[in-house]
């Protein structure tokens, strides 16, 4: 199945974490659709952003049970990607504002 690069990369992390982990090691934290594998989210960053990617690294999240009252429901389970771009590639910039 073909997907669309925008469907693969739901949107990037930015967290304290994230941003450390972009300026020390040029790693590039996103939410990805959990159904994407590795070649999938390395061909839509280096689409979407023009860059050349080293490697991707992924980490599955399960949705937590949550209760209201006597209702009970799940949150949606996540994936996480790592993606380290290679030496000499110039970091986008999506998180200038912070």
């Amino acid at each position: 199945m073909i997907k669309s690069p925008y469907e693969i990369i739901e949107k990037p992390i930015i967290t304290e974490k994230g941003l450390d982990v972009k300026e020390r090691a040029r790693t590039l934290v996103f939410r990805v659709n959990p159904h994407a594998n590795k070649v999938e989210i390395k061909s839509a960053v280096e689409t979407v952003f023009k860059v050349k990617v080293e490697s991707v690294h992924t980490a599955k999240f399960h949705g937590k049970i949550r209760r209201r009252g006597r209702t009970m429901g799940q949150r949606a389970d996540w994936k996480k990607a790592y993606v380290k771009l290679q030496e000499g590639q110039k970091m986008p910039e999506y998180a200038e504002t912070i």
